[in-house]
Protein backbone atom coordinates (compact mmCIF):
# COMPACT_ATOMS: atom_id res chain seq x y z
CA UNK A 1 0.00 0.00 0.00
CA UNK A 2 1.85 3.10 -0.93
CA UNK A 3 2.26 5.68 1.79
CA UNK A 4 1.19 8.80 2.47
CA UNK A 5 3.96 11.52 3.98
CA UNK A 6 2.44 15.03 5.14
CA UNK A 7 5.27 17.65 5.42
CA UNK A 8 3.55 20.25 8.14
CA UNK A 9 1.19 19.38 11.37
CA UNK A 10 -0.37 22.37 11.63
CA UNK A 11 -4.19 23.19 10.73
CA UNK A 12 -3.88 21.77 7.22
CA UNK A 13 -1.56 18.75 8.32
CA UNK A 14 -4.17 17.24 10.77
CA UNK A 15 -7.21 18.85 8.97
CA UNK A 16 -5.87 16.25 6.23
CA UNK A 17 -5.05 13.33 8.00
CA UNK A 18 -8.73 13.62 9.52
CA UNK A 19 -10.24 13.79 5.93
CA UNK A 20 -8.52 10.59 4.71
CA UNK A 21 -9.12 9.30 7.73
CA UNK A 22 -12.26 9.04 7.13
CA UNK A 23 -12.29 7.44 3.41
CA UNK A 24 -9.43 5.06 3.87
CA UNK A 25 -8.48 3.37 7.95
CA UNK A 26 -5.41 1.44 6.25
CA UNK A 27 -3.14 2.99 4.24
CA UNK A 28 0.07 4.23 5.67
CA UNK A 29 -0.13 7.87 6.92
CA UNK A 30 2.95 10.12 8.30
CA UNK A 31 3.34 13.48 9.43
CA UNK A 32 5.97 15.66 9.63
CA UNK A 33 6.38 18.88 12.00
CA UNK A 34 9.12 21.35 12.83
CA UNK A 35 7.49 21.97 16.06
CA UNK A 36 6.08 19.78 18.96
CA UNK A 37 2.78 18.35 16.84
CA UNK A 38 0.54 19.92 19.13
CA UNK A 39 -3.35 19.82 17.81
CA UNK A 40 -4.17 23.48 18.08
CA UNK A 41 -6.46 26.00 16.07
CA UNK A 42 -4.07 28.95 15.29
CA UNK A 43 -6.60 31.87 14.52
CA UNK A 44 -7.14 31.21 18.51
CA UNK A 45 -3.96 32.58 19.39
CA UNK A 46 -4.58 36.16 18.79
CA UNK A 47 -8.14 35.81 21.23
CA UNK A 48 -6.35 33.92 23.91
CA UNK A 49 -6.31 36.51 26.45
CA UNK A 50 -9.64 37.95 26.12
CA UNK A 51 -10.95 34.53 26.56
CA UNK A 52 -8.38 34.05 29.04
CA UNK A 53 -6.53 30.91 27.72
CA UNK A 54 -2.81 30.10 28.63
CA UNK A 55 -0.94 29.25 26.14
CA UNK A 56 -1.03 25.66 27.42
CA UNK A 57 -4.56 25.11 27.48
CA UNK A 58 -5.08 26.07 23.53
CA UNK A 59 -3.58 22.74 22.15
CA UNK A 60 -6.38 19.99 22.45
CA UNK A 61 -4.25 17.03 21.86
CA UNK A 62 -0.37 16.18 21.86
CA UNK A 63 1.68 14.25 18.93
CA UNK A 64 1.13 11.13 20.77
CA UNK A 65 -2.45 11.49 21.57
CA UNK A 66 -2.99 12.47 18.17
CA UNK A 67 -0.73 9.49 16.36
CA UNK A 68 -3.07 7.49 18.42
CA UNK A 69 -6.35 8.47 16.72
CA UNK A 70 -5.43 8.83 13.19
CA UNK A 71 -3.55 5.83 13.29
CA UNK A 72 -0.51 7.49 11.60
CA UNK A 73 3.15 8.18 12.87
CA UNK A 74 4.09 11.32 13.69
CA UNK A 75 7.43 12.64 13.60
CA UNK A 76 7.88 16.17 15.47
CA UNK A 77 11.29 18.97 15.94
CA UNK A 78 11.85 16.84 12.51
CA UNK A 79 12.99 19.30 9.43
CA UNK A 80 12.61 18.23 5.69
CA UNK A 81 15.90 19.34 4.40
CA UNK A 82 15.10 18.33 0.38
CA UNK A 83 12.48 16.33 -1.28
CA UNK A 84 14.41 13.25 -4.36
CA UNK A 85 11.33 13.27 -6.54
CA UNK A 86 13.28 10.81 -8.37
CA UNK A 87 14.01 8.33 -5.19
CA UNK A 88 10.45 8.99 -4.12
CA UNK A 89 12.30 10.16 -0.14
CA UNK A 90 12.32 13.00 1.79
CA UNK A 91 16.01 13.83 3.33
CA UNK A 92 14.97 14.69 7.04
CA UNK A 93 16.65 15.10 10.26
CA UNK A 94 15.13 11.75 11.09
CA UNK A 95 16.90 10.10 8.25
CA UNK A 96 15.44 9.50 4.67
CA UNK A 97 11.80 8.62 4.71
CA UNK A 98 10.02 7.07 1.61
CA UNK A 99 6.69 8.11 0.35
CA UNK A 100 4.34 7.25 -2.60
CA UNK A 101 2.49 10.03 -2.10
CA UNK A 102 3.57 13.18 -0.68
CA UNK A 103 1.85 16.37 0.52
CA UNK A 104 3.37 19.50 1.52
CA UNK A 105 1.44 21.58 4.52
CA UNK A 106 3.92 23.88 5.23
CA UNK A 107 2.44 26.81 5.82
CA UNK A 108 3.87 30.40 5.81
CA UNK A 109 6.96 32.05 6.85
CA UNK A 110 6.00 35.99 8.82
CA UNK A 111 7.61 38.63 6.91
CA UNK A 112 11.14 40.08 8.37
CA UNK A 113 10.91 43.01 10.05
CA UNK A 114 14.33 44.21 9.22
CA UNK A 115 15.28 46.12 12.23
CA UNK A 116 18.63 44.72 13.86
CA UNK A 117 20.86 45.89 16.66
CA UNK A 118 20.19 46.41 20.80
CA UNK A 119 16.75 45.71 21.46
CA UNK A 120 15.70 43.49 18.57
CA UNK A 121 15.53 40.46 20.79
CA UNK A 122 12.41 42.29 22.58
CA UNK A 123 10.58 41.79 18.82
CA UNK A 124 8.73 38.92 18.82
CA UNK A 125 6.82 37.26 15.81
CA UNK A 126 3.71 34.56 16.42
CA UNK A 127 3.52 32.04 14.09
CA UNK A 128 2.57 29.15 16.12
CA UNK A 129 2.10 27.84 19.45
CA UNK A 130 5.63 28.02 20.69
CA UNK A 131 5.83 31.67 19.52
CA UNK A 132 3.15 32.37 21.26
CA UNK A 133 4.25 30.74 24.11
CA UNK A 134 7.43 32.68 24.43
CA UNK A 135 5.39 35.90 23.49
CA UNK A 136 3.18 35.29 26.59
CA UNK A 137 5.90 34.50 28.56
CA UNK A 138 7.48 38.01 28.04
CA UNK A 139 4.26 40.04 28.83
CA UNK A 140 4.35 38.18 32.32
CA UNK A 141 8.16 38.88 32.50
CA UNK A 142 9.99 40.56 35.76
CA UNK A 143 6.42 41.33 37.10
CA UNK A 144 3.60 39.01 36.26
CA UNK A 145 0.30 41.43 37.63
CA UNK A 146 1.39 44.46 35.30
CA UNK A 147 0.77 45.87 32.16
CA UNK A 148 3.13 46.18 29.40
CA UNK A 149 3.36 48.78 26.62
CA UNK A 150 2.70 46.91 23.40
CA UNK A 151 4.24 48.12 19.78
CA UNK A 152 2.52 46.38 17.15
CA UNK A 153 4.06 46.57 13.92
CA UNK A 154 1.52 45.91 10.75
CA UNK A 155 -2.10 47.04 10.91
CA UNK A 156 -3.54 43.91 8.98
CA UNK A 157 -5.64 41.40 10.14
CA UNK A 158 -3.33 39.53 12.62
CA UNK A 159 -2.11 42.93 13.40
CA UNK A 160 -5.93 44.02 14.52
CA UNK A 161 -6.83 41.16 16.42
CA UNK A 162 -3.77 41.02 18.62
CA UNK A 163 -4.15 44.92 19.45
CA UNK A 164 -7.91 43.89 20.13
CA UNK A 165 -6.91 40.94 22.48
CA UNK A 166 -3.91 43.00 24.12
CA UNK A 167 -5.78 46.08 24.57
CA UNK A 168 -8.72 44.43 26.64
CA UNK A 169 -6.55 42.59 28.93
CA UNK A 170 -5.36 45.85 29.54
CA UNK A 171 -1.76 46.48 28.12
CA UNK A 172 -1.18 49.90 26.20
CA UNK A 173 -1.04 49.52 22.63
CA UNK A 174 0.27 51.16 19.98
CA UNK A 175 0.25 50.17 16.24
CA UNK A 176 2.80 51.35 13.87
CA UNK A 177 1.07 50.97 9.76
CA UNK A 178 2.65 51.63 6.36
CA UNK A 179 -0.89 51.66 5.00
CA UNK A 180 -3.68 54.69 5.44
CA UNK A 181 -6.00 52.83 7.59
CA UNK A 182 -6.24 49.36 8.88
CA UNK A 183 -7.12 46.25 6.66
CA UNK A 184 -6.50 48.17 3.51
CA UNK A 185 -6.12 45.16 1.16
CA UNK A 186 -9.57 43.70 2.67
CA UNK A 187 -11.61 46.64 3.20
CA UNK A 188 -11.83 49.85 2.14
CA UNK A 189 -11.67 53.48 3.86
CA UNK A 190 -14.72 53.68 5.17
CA UNK A 191 -14.54 50.27 6.74
CA UNK A 192 -11.09 50.85 8.02
CA UNK A 193 -11.78 54.22 9.55
CA UNK A 194 -14.52 52.65 11.44
CA UNK A 195 -12.60 49.69 12.90
CA UNK A 196 -9.81 51.89 14.18
CA UNK A 197 -11.92 54.22 15.58
CA UNK A 198 -13.39 51.27 17.07
CA UNK A 199 -10.52 50.22 18.31
CA UNK A 200 -8.97 53.70 19.64
CA UNK A 201 -12.27 54.38 21.31
CA UNK A 202 -10.22 51.34 23.95
CA UNK A 203 -6.92 52.31 23.87
CA UNK A 204 -5.15 51.66 20.75
CA UNK A 205 -2.96 53.82 19.54
CA UNK A 206 -2.56 54.48 15.53
CA UNK A 207 0.59 55.72 13.71
CA UNK A 208 -0.63 55.40 10.00
CA UNK A 209 1.75 56.07 6.96
CA UNK A 210 4.64 55.26 9.29
CA UNK A 211 7.28 52.56 9.35
CA UNK A 212 10.25 51.59 12.08
CA UNK A 213 13.42 52.04 10.75
CA UNK A 214 15.44 51.07 13.70
CA UNK A 215 15.40 49.71 17.24
CA UNK A 216 17.43 50.97 20.59
CA UNK A 217 17.37 50.30 24.07
CA UNK A 218 14.87 52.50 26.57
CA UNK A 219 15.58 52.15 29.79
CA UNK A 220 14.09 48.27 30.38
CA UNK A 221 12.37 48.26 27.49
CA UNK A 222 12.92 49.35 23.37
CA UNK A 223 12.64 52.71 21.43
CA UNK A 224 11.38 52.56 17.50
CA UNK A 225 12.38 55.11 15.24
CA UNK A 226 9.99 55.54 12.72
CA UNK A 227 10.56 56.98 9.01
CA UNK A 228 9.69 60.38 10.45
CA UNK A 229 11.96 60.53 12.98
CA UNK A 230 9.46 60.16 16.02
CA UNK A 231 9.38 57.38 18.78
CA UNK A 232 7.56 54.68 20.29
CA UNK A 233 8.47 53.53 23.58
CA UNK A 234 7.86 50.10 24.33
CA UNK A 235 8.39 47.27 26.88
CA UNK A 236 8.04 44.68 24.00
CA UNK A 237 7.39 44.82 20.04
CA UNK A 238 4.97 42.44 18.12
CA UNK A 239 5.71 41.90 14.21
CA UNK A 240 2.71 41.47 12.47
CA UNK A 241 3.76 42.68 9.04
CA UNK A 242 2.19 39.88 7.00
CA UNK A 243 2.88 35.96 5.98
CA UNK A 244 4.68 34.95 2.83
CA UNK A 245 4.20 30.89 1.93
CA UNK A 246 6.81 28.53 2.33
CA UNK A 247 7.79 27.71 -1.47
CA UNK A 248 11.70 27.57 -0.76
CA UNK A 249 11.17 22.96 0.16
CA UNK A 250 9.38 22.91 -3.18
CA UNK A 251 11.06 25.00 -5.17
CA UNK A 252 14.74 23.73 -4.73
CA UNK A 253 12.74 20.52 -5.97
CA UNK A 254 11.89 21.86 -9.32
CA UNK A 255 8.53 22.11 -8.41
CA UNK A 256 6.49 25.12 -9.78
CA UNK A 257 6.44 27.99 -7.26
CA UNK A 258 4.86 31.69 -7.80
CA UNK A 259 3.51 33.56 -4.60
CA UNK A 260 3.14 30.22 -3.32
CA UNK A 261 3.58 26.37 -4.54
CA UNK A 262 1.22 26.30 -7.74
CA UNK A 263 -0.95 23.38 -7.52
CA UNK A 264 -3.91 22.99 -9.62
CA UNK A 265 -7.64 22.10 -8.71
CA UNK A 266 -6.57 18.64 -7.36
CA UNK A 267 -4.16 20.23 -5.30
CA UNK A 268 -1.33 18.68 -7.74
CA UNK A 269 2.14 20.51 -8.02
CA UNK A 270 3.52 20.03 -10.94
CA UNK A 271 4.82 16.85 -10.25
CA UNK A 272 2.20 14.33 -10.18
CA UNK A 273 2.79 12.68 -7.16
CA UNK A 274 3.55 15.71 -4.73
CA UNK A 275 0.55 17.94 -3.64
CA UNK A 276 0.49 21.08 -1.94
CA UNK A 277 -2.37 22.52 0.25
CA UNK A 278 -3.01 25.43 3.01
CA UNK A 279 -1.05 28.22 3.40
CA UNK A 280 1.62 27.62 1.16
CA UNK A 281 -0.22 26.48 -2.05
CA UNK A 282 -1.59 28.91 -4.68
CA UNK A 283 -4.53 27.35 -6.68
CA UNK A 284 -5.49 29.69 -9.70
CA UNK A 285 -3.23 32.54 -8.30
CA UNK A 286 -4.86 32.39 -5.22
CA UNK A 287 -3.13 32.17 -1.38
CA UNK A 288 -6.10 32.04 1.08
CA UNK A 289 -4.11 32.11 4.34
CA UNK A 290 -8.07 31.99 6.13
CA UNK A 291 -9.59 28.27 7.52
CA UNK A 292 -12.27 27.93 5.29
CA UNK A 293 -10.33 27.67 2.36
CA UNK A 294 -8.12 25.35 4.22
CA UNK A 295 -11.15 23.25 4.96
CA UNK A 296 -12.27 22.86 1.20
CA UNK A 297 -9.21 21.94 0.42
CA UNK A 298 -8.32 19.00 2.71
CA UNK A 299 -11.60 17.91 2.24
CA UNK A 300 -11.21 17.94 -1.71
CA UNK A 301 -7.15 16.49 -1.30
CA UNK A 302 -8.66 13.81 0.80
CA UNK A 303 -10.99 12.60 -2.04
CA UNK A 304 -8.17 12.99 -4.57
CA UNK A 305 -6.05 10.52 -2.61
CA UNK A 306 -8.84 7.90 -2.43
CA UNK A 307 -8.84 7.70 -6.02
CA UNK A 308 -11.73 9.93 -6.98
CA UNK A 309 -12.32 12.64 -9.20
CA UNK A 310 -12.46 15.64 -7.24
CA UNK A 311 -12.23 18.95 -8.17
CA UNK A 312 -11.51 22.19 -5.54
CA UNK A 313 -14.36 24.22 -5.38
CA UNK A 314 -14.87 27.62 -3.30
CA UNK A 315 -17.70 29.28 -2.37
CA UNK A 316 -18.09 32.94 -0.98
CA UNK A 317 -15.75 32.79 2.06
CA UNK A 318 -16.34 36.04 4.28
CA UNK A 319 -13.95 36.54 6.86
CA UNK A 320 -14.53 37.30 10.45
CA UNK A 321 -12.16 39.65 11.88
CA UNK A 322 -11.75 38.95 15.54
CA UNK A 323 -11.75 42.33 16.98
CA UNK A 324 -15.03 42.60 19.13
CA UNK A 325 -14.15 46.12 20.23
CA UNK A 326 -15.38 46.66 16.79
CA UNK A 327 -16.48 43.44 14.82
CA UNK A 328 -16.13 43.16 11.43
CA UNK A 329 -16.78 40.78 8.45
CA UNK A 330 -15.25 41.34 5.18
CA UNK A 331 -16.02 39.39 2.14
CA UNK A 332 -13.21 41.42 -0.23
CA UNK A 333 -13.84 41.06 -3.83
CA UNK A 334 -12.16 38.26 -6.07
CA UNK A 335 -8.70 39.09 -8.02
CA UNK A 336 -9.25 40.97 -11.10
CA UNK A 337 -12.64 41.96 -9.94
CA UNK A 338 -13.53 45.72 -12.19
CA UNK A 339 -16.04 47.10 -9.51
CA UNK A 340 -16.17 50.41 -6.50
CA UNK A 341 -17.03 50.19 -3.36
CA UNK A 342 -20.23 51.94 -1.88
CA UNK A 343 -20.50 52.13 1.84
CA UNK A 344 -23.09 53.64 4.10
CA UNK A 345 -23.22 54.31 8.15
CA UNK A 346 -26.37 52.61 9.53
CA UNK A 347 -28.59 52.83 12.81
CA UNK A 348 -26.79 49.23 13.58
CA UNK A 349 -23.21 49.91 12.38
CA UNK A 350 -21.61 50.01 8.26
CA UNK A 351 -22.12 48.45 4.95
CA UNK A 352 -19.82 48.56 2.38
CA UNK A 353 -20.45 46.93 -0.68
CA UNK A 354 -18.52 46.31 -3.44
CA UNK A 355 -20.59 46.15 -7.09
CA UNK A 356 -19.31 45.69 -10.68
CA UNK A 357 -20.54 48.19 -13.41
CA UNK A 358 -23.90 45.81 -13.94
CA UNK A 359 -24.53 46.35 -10.05
CA UNK A 360 -23.85 43.11 -9.28
CA UNK A 361 -22.48 42.32 -5.42
CA UNK A 362 -19.10 40.92 -5.87
CA UNK A 363 -17.60 41.66 -2.09
CA UNK A 364 -19.06 43.10 0.95
CA UNK A 365 -17.74 44.42 4.90
CA UNK A 366 -19.80 44.94 7.74
CA UNK A 367 -19.30 46.87 10.73
CA UNK A 368 -21.02 46.65 14.10
CA UNK A 369 -23.69 45.02 14.63
CA UNK A 370 -24.62 44.69 11.40
CA UNK A 371 -22.44 42.27 10.69
CA UNK A 372 -25.06 39.66 11.63
CA UNK A 373 -26.24 40.08 8.03
CA UNK A 374 -23.39 38.54 7.24
CA UNK A 375 -24.79 35.07 6.10
CA UNK A 376 -27.92 36.90 3.56
CA UNK A 377 -25.27 38.26 2.12
CA UNK A 378 -22.53 35.83 1.39
CA UNK A 379 -25.42 33.94 -0.68
CA UNK A 380 -25.31 36.63 -2.93
CA UNK A 381 -21.69 36.19 -4.01
CA UNK A 382 -20.67 34.68 -6.71
CA UNK A 383 -18.56 31.35 -6.34
CA UNK A 384 -14.89 32.47 -5.48
CA UNK A 385 -13.92 29.03 -7.57
CA UNK A 386 -16.33 27.19 -8.96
Amino acid sequence: MSPIVIVGSGLAGYGLAREIRKRDAATPLTLIGADAGQVYAKPNLSNALALGRLPEQLASETAAQAARRLDATILSHTRVRAIDRAGKRLLTDAGEIAYGRLVLALGADPIGHGLVGAGAERIHAVNDLDDYARFRAALTERNPTGKKRVAILGGGLIGCEFANDLVVAGHRVEVIHLGPWPLERLAPEAVGRALAAGLAAVGVTWRFGRAARTVEPAGAGVALVLDDGSRVEADLVLSAIGLRARTDLARAAGLATNRGIAVDRQLRTSDPDIHAMGDCAEVDGMVLPYIQPLLAQAKTLAAVLAGEDARLAYPAMPVVVKTAASPLVVAPPPPGASGAWQAETTAKGLIARYLDADRRLLGFALGGAETGQRLQYAQQLPALLA
